[in-house]
């Protein structure tokens, strides 16, 4: 009766409030007899709107839910729960925050306690995104993403058509699975692991990989949509495919960030269970096969990512231009241009033999990345040209950098400064065509590299009108708009200056998630501290991250007055700091490491001298305090002859009290560093300004080999401030670590007990205990952050609904909406 009643209501037309009515009253009555309908959905088209089950709230014909009675949660609530809060908030808001677990009862009965971390798993997926960060997504500029109203219910979706069986398990231990896939079969696995490609041909995520000696990272989080290994062609209809484990150090910025929790493999799913047969219990891959989404132990909305038919040709279709393609990819927000700029980027690397079609790419493929909020191999606030050798296989933010990288480089970027070039549009078209010179240098010594422009979803107003000047001047060959609904006030637009340019115009259909676990920003912030964190160490051919908190790790000392001085000025971009607030403006900032080539960078440098030529003066009687030996920034000898320093010195301003050099030049505004004249090395983050002995703390992930060279080349260095997201991130990092070492340490002292070890000794345990809660105490005591103890029910019960909510996007594209001012 219940499925009948639910049939009929979801016919039932959005304006019929009685049906509604008689909806929740049925609702309340089957809670209260207890009784349960289990519906699975099978066979869901991936590319349609996902259903809804029918224990869930039923859906109006306009897509909304009806808001039905919600059921309390009965898990078991953790008796301290704290939250961050920033300062100048309302108190009201701060009701809401929470940081620890709420509920770990429940969670951790069903989990073996040998299994270390999939029980830390359990734990920290308890643990709540702050509020701060919640919050600044709601208030974000974009204004296209809002946490659902109503939790989505969790669907048995399928993900892959392949079993395994003893059949096609060719072995197997506690690390390595050999496999073989049938053609037109697939497998999707979650979490990270190297693919060997060792007979027939797959495709991952746009490429098709062959048989070779090449092993091929993937990384898998459950942030975005899985990718799918299918099997393209195989010998007698099979392809072999080796997958082992990996540890990259990725997975341990869980401690760090909360915004890492619960994205990677829970427990070992059944067809782990197969292939780990005679292995030890505890055995746990980095990765995990999953049939369906009801497989996964976290019960997240899982999605495997199946091109449409019509991206799958145009992708072949635009290949098969070889070295003459040049592609400008473009269209409303949220409409799929990254993904599709990603597996076109593959397809067009893939390492396939000469033999297949006559052509092999030898000469890589240029990456025009001009997309400074959601950049695919740079942190935000960065446009940049990148020439790469091979796919990748994961999303950006586990390839923030390509330093030290054997598969691509960047050969050049410019700091914008803002995640929207609508902060500076003539800055950004200059960068636009400085790189785009470089990319004809390229051209020089690689004839036969095509290139791939990814365009930012700024397409309407100014947006589409830098669109169109970019498809006449760039000399492309072909654009790419991806949304079939327009609106026409874009499309013709974009049309025209296409044929004008006797570029060939290909519309293709969005492909957009309805929801996702992250927002925007919070995607921005882990990739940034990915960036942050990761390592290049020499030998090994993937990157490692490091877990240890920004506190506690050594910083660089740049010297920014006196004969070493390492840095030529500071600039704050498009904005006049007084020189009273400098500091106050830079410490705990994110600020652009540029290289200044040559006078030209800054229009008018030479003006406007005598305030600065007298303020100089009066400092050059500073007492000189020797250089760390480390910092490669400290240029002191080591600079080469420049030419830089004469004309642009005279517009650097001495501030009065901590003498800093602050570079500024315009009228109302700090203009901006020349893109023809400079050249972005990367981002560092400015802990600290020590006036007493006029040094500058940095943390950076620049390899000390790239600040080495330019300064051996004459070149001044220049810090940018610009109005990227505040980090907030690394504010918080040192609370988190001590809140995961103090876990870590109970969970060691509840398998002693569990062991019954005579050599316990509780005395010491204890003040081991007290001396990691000190440090919790001293890390949420830091300045924008208050630790919050609130185990009301209105808290519980807020936190139990974030745990649930996932993000919804919503595209606004048409005129007179924000989209056309915000992107």
């Amino acid at each position: 009766m219940k499925r009948k009643a639910e049939k009929q209501q979801s016919t039932a037309p959005v304006s019929a409030m009685s049906a509604v009515a008689a909806r929740k009253a049925r609702q309340q009555q089957a809670q209260a007899a207890k009784t349960e309908v289990f519906v699975e959905i099978t066979n869901e088209p991936p590319t349609k709107r996902p259903r809804r089950s029918l224990e869930g709230p039923p859906v109006t014909p306009n897509g909304e839910e009806s808001k039905g009675p919600r059921t309390r949660s009965s898990t078991k609530q953790d008796a301290s729960s704290p939250a961050v809060t920033r300062a100048g908030r309302q108190k009201k808001s701060s009701e809401s925050e929470q940081l620890e677990p709420q509920s770990n009862g429940v969670a951790e009965e069903n989990v073996d306690s040998d299994q270390e971390e999939i029980e830390q798993d359990k734990t920290e997926v308890e643990e709540e995104i702050a509020e701060d960060e919640v919050a600044s997504v709601i208030g974000d500029a974009d204004g296209y993403e809002s946490p659902a109203d109503t939790p989505a219910e969790l669907q048995n979706f399928p993900l892959s058509k392949a079993r395994l069986n003893k059949s096609n398990i060719l072995y197997a231990d506690d690390n390595t699975m050999c496999i073989r896939i049938k053609e037109k079969t697939n497998l999707a696995l979650l979490g990270q692991y190297d693919l060997w490609v060792k007979r027939g041909v797959v495709s991952l995520m746009g490429a098709k990989l062959h048989p070779s000696a090449r092993v091929y990272r993937v990384y898998a989080p459950s942030t975005h949509s899985l990718p799918v290994i299918k099997c393209v062609s195989g010998v007698e209809g099979e392809a072999e495919v080796e997958i082992k484990s990996c540890k990259s150090g990725l997975t341990r910025l869980r401690d760090i960030s909360p915004l890492y929790q619960k994205i990677w493999n829970g427990e070992n799913t059944a067809a782990d269970k197969l292939t780990l047969k005679g292995a030890r219990k505890d055995s746990r891959r980095t990765f995990s096969v999953l049939y369906t989404s009801a497989d996964d132990s976290l019960k997240r909305h899982l999605r495997p990512l199946h091109l449409d038919k019509k991206w799958s040709a145009s992708m072949k279709a635009l290949s098969q231009r070889h070295g003459q393609l040049r592609v400008l990819v473009c269209g409303p927000k949220a409409s799929g241009k990254s993904t599709f700029s990603r597996y076109l980027l593959n397809h067009v690397l893939s390492p396939a033999p000469e033999t297949e079609n006559g052509y092999i790419n030898t000469d890589g493929c240029a990456f025009l990345d001009l997309d400074p909020g959601q950049p695919e191999f740079a942190p935000m606030g960065q446009v940049y040209l990148a020439h790469l050798r091979a796919p990748f296989f994961g999303p950006p933010f586990t390839h923030p950098s390509l330093d030290a990288s054997r598969d691509g480089q960047i050969l050049r970027a410019h700091h914008i400064g803002a995640t929207s070039p609508k902060e500076d549009p003539d800055h950004y078209a200059l960068a636009t065509m400085d790189l785009m010179e470089q990319y004809r240098s390229l051209l020089t010594r690689y004839p036969q590299c095509p290139l791939i422009v990814n365009y930012p979803g700024w397409i309407f107003g100014q947006g589409l009108e830098v669109a169109t000047w970019l498809i006449k001047s760039l000399g492309l060959s072909d654009v790419v708009y991806m949304s079939e609904k327009g609106p026409t006030e874009v499309v013709e637009p974009l049309s025209m200056a296409a044929n004008g340019a006797r570029v060939q115009m290909t519309i293709l259909p969005s492909q957009p998630t309805d929801f996702v676990s992250r927002s925007s920003a919070q995607l921005r912030s882990m990739q940034i501290q990915s960036y942050f964190h990761m390592l290049h160490p020499s030998g090994l051919n993937n990157p490692l991250w490091s877990d240890a908190p920004l506190s506690r790790t050594r910083p660089i000392t740049v010297d920014y007055a006196g004969d070493k001085q390492g840095i030529l000025g500071i600039m704050v971009l498009r904005s006049h700091i007084n020189p009273a607030m400098l500091r106050e403006v830079l410490e705990g900032a994110i600020v652009g490491v540029v290289a200044i080539e040559s006078s030209n960078a800054i229009n008018g440098a030479a003006t406007d001298t005598s305030t600065s030529k007298s303020a100089n003066n009066d400092n050059d009687n500073e007492d000189d305090v020797d250089a760390d030996e480390d910092v490669e920034m400290n240029s002191g000898e080591q600079h080469a002859e420049s030419a830089v320093s004469g004309p642009i010195a005279n517009s650097v301003l001495r501030t009065p009290a901590e003498d800093l050099p602050y570079l500024y030049v315009g009228a109302g505004t700090s203009v901006p560093l020349n893109p023809s004249a400079s050249n972005c090395l990367g981002l560092a983050l400015i802990r600290s300004v020590d006036v007493a002995s006029r040094k500058l703390e940095l943390s950076t992930p620049i390899p000390s080999s790239r600040l080495s060279d330019a300064i051996e080349q004459g070149h001044e260095l220049v810090l940018v401030r610009g109005q990227v997201d505040n980090p907030n991130w690394a504010v918080s990092e040192e609370y988190y670590a001590a809140r995961a070492a103090e876990r870590r340490y109970q969970k060691s002292i509840a398998r002693r007990k569990k062991a019954n070890d005579p050599a316990v000794d509780k005395e010491a345990e204890s003040k081991t205990l007290a001396v990691l809660r000190e440090r919790i105490r001293r890390a949420s005591n830091v300045p924008w952050m208050t630790v919050v103890e609130d185990n009301s029910r209105r808290h519980r019960e807020a936190a139990a609904q974030r745990e649930k909510s996932l993000w919804k996007l919503r595209k606004k594209a048409y005129p007179g909406s924000e989209s056309e001012t915000d992107w």
